[in-house]
């Protein structure tokens, strides 16, 4: 098979539909290629809880937080730290810190008006994600900014679906599924189109790992290729190969938090054409990982987006040192828990925790939210586990529920096989002295003072944050233990991109023909994150890199 296009897109995630829309508003042809098959359109994003970066918005007026530009630069910038040539154009981070400083404006500027026209709504209580617990100049978030949305991921992908579906029946987009890019084509310097592998169709359900029968082969040419593939943490392999010294040794066990399509292989092939990637080994990866007991692809991993309440305690039982709290610092956590030896650690909480602290990621995980259920959203700041939470507390293999805390290290015991054994006594003397910190409105106890100031925000105090108590206090009870994971997520080097989403070459010139937005471009400039994520900013990357390169590609074919 032999196509032309003005343009070819390679991925249908959330990126590449953002980019096709754009470009077929602009009135190019546009062929979008995905190894899947239809169910999935929509890539990574459907799964995901639907979390955006916004700054300065009503939803944060409303509830007394006040933010700007210039307090969520300085965030982003003592989060990502960039250290790589940020003066140097031929430097690994300058074109990063040039998209960093571009995409937070977008987020404090016409972001929310833009996916606003579009039918995109938010929940009113804004999350605070990434609390940091450094010095003010260091990581995390000095402010709630995350805006969950209506309708979730799938709330996210709607407006572009619905745009990209407007344009194929109109025959401005043509999507062809379980078409695999094998290579890019290379004519005299410029990249001209792309070829690869026709597989078998398949009727997995969304998620479920697909065939990779080959049944032909095609050739497309294009004006413009733009590479939306996506990152790397379904191939457990690569991100251990990428793997940095400064987080430890790499899991020897780890959880997906992505489907096994999340291969990373169109970077090897991207790169092979020319393309320069960056920042390999920069990654964002959850410490807060569960099993799925009704997994959709294999080691379904699922993260718990806590409050700031519970226990964290290393595999051996010792509580964690600051600033690494629930919800504070991933990679610091992350860090300091690989240099523990062991792969798993432990929450220790109560059922007053659990009922107003656990958020699950993903679409799947918040029915009423992905549902637009308003009478089940609004039932989560009444008293009682949310029934997914409740679900795994039942069901769930990394869940251990019990009175008293002699039987709950009995159980945790029990779950590990006592590898190591943990000690009932040990575990008692810092529960009690965390709980000690509770007779007085102040204290020494970091995380207790934490815990306080989050309930100085209106939305944290009504839906997510709980009451400061005893954690042997039973009337909280009963108490839960919850052997945590590594989850892998989100691939935060790849392509590097100027501000247009052109991809660039060794000399740092853009190789013509070609552009990549979404993860495989870092999500901008191949590494806006830098070191370190805010949240919200990766759906948010995508929708700001896939604008990018669609409009520069309609201006440039």
């Amino acid at each position: 098979m032999d196509t032309r296009a003005d343009a070819v897109v390679v991925g249908a995630g959330l990126a590449g539909l953002v980019a096709a829309a754009e470009l077929a508003d602009a009135g190019r042809s546009v062929l979008v290629l995905d190894q899947e098959p239809e169910q999935n359109l929509g890539g990574q994003a459907f799964w995901s809880l639907g979390g955006l970066f916004l700054v300065d918005t009503p939803e944060q007026r409303r509830t007394g937080i006040r933010d700007s530009a210039d307090l969520a630069l300085s965030d982003w910038l003592g989060s990502a730290a960039f250290d790589r040539g940020v003066d140097d154009p031929a430097g690994d981070d300058f074109w990063a810190r040039q998209w960093a400083t571009a995409y937070v404006h977008f987020a404090a500027g016409e972001k929310r008006a833009w996916l606003h026209a579009q039918g995109v709504r938010w929940l009113p209580v804004v999350g605070w994600a990434e609390r940091g617990g450094h010095l003010a100049d260091g990581h995390g978030n000095s402010v709630p900014r995350f805006h969950l949305t209506w309708g979730t991921g799938p709330g996210v992908l709607e407006p572009f679906v619905r745009r990209v579906r407007a344009h194929e029946a109109a025959g401005r987009i043509t999507l062809r599924f379980r078409h695999r890019v094998d290579g890019l084509t290379v004519t005299d310097g410029t990249v001209t189109g792309v070829h690869g592998t026709v597989l078998a169709p398949d009727a997995a359900p969304r998620g479920v790992a697909t065939n990779r029968d080959a049944t032909g082969g095609f050739t497309v040419h294009a004006g413009a290729v733009l590479v939306t593939s996506g990152g790397i943490g379904g191939d457990h392999d690569l991100v251990r190969a990428n793997w940095p010294q400064r987080l430890g040794p790499p899991p020897a066990h780890m959880i997906s938090g992505v489907p096994a399509h999340v291969d990373g292989r169109m970077l090897a092939r991207t790169e092979a054409a020319g393309g320069r990637v960056v920042n390999r080994d920069r990654m964002w990866h959850y410490t807060e990982g569960v099993l799925n007991h009704s997994p959709v692809w294999d080691d379904h991993g699922i993260r718990i987006i806590p409050g700031p309440s519970s226990l964290w305690l290393d595999a051996t039982g010792r509580r964690l040192p600051a600033p690494n709290f629930p919800g504070f610092d991933t990679l610091g956590t992350l860090a300091a828990l690989r240099a523990t030896g062991h792969e798993h650690s432990w929450f220790v909480l109560t059922r007053k925790i659990i009922e107003k602290e656990f958020a699950l990621s993903g679409s799947e995980q918040n029915p009423d939210v992905t549902g637009k259920d308003l009478r089940a959203t609004l039932g989560r700041v009444r008293s009682g586990t949310p029934a997914p939470v409740e679900a795994f507390t039942q069901h769930g293999a990394d869940f251990v529920v019990a009175d008293t805390l002699d039987e709950l290290v009995a159980g945790m015991n029990r779950l590990t096989g006592s590898e190591p054994e943990l000690d009932v006594e040990l575990i008692r003397r810092q529960v009690v002295a965390r709980d000690r910190q509770l007779d007085h409105p102040f204290g020494k106890d970091l995380q207790v003072m934490a815990i306080h100031n989050a309930r100085r925000t209106l939305g944290e105090k009504l839906a997510r944050t709980a009451p400061p108590h005893r954690l042997l206090d039973p009337a909280a009870g009963p108490l839960i233990a919850v052997r945590l994971h590594v989850l892998t997520r989100k691939t935060l080097g790849g392509l590097q991109t100027d501000l247009s989403g052109r991809v660039l070459g060794a000399g740092g010139s853009p190789v013509p023909g070609l552009w990549a937005a979404g993860e495989v471009a870092g999500f901008g400039g191949g590494g806006v994150h830098g070191y370190r994520a805010l949240e919200g900013t990766f759906l948010g990357g995508c929708l700001f890199s896939g604008r990018q390169a669609g409009r520069a590609i309609a201006l440039a074919t």
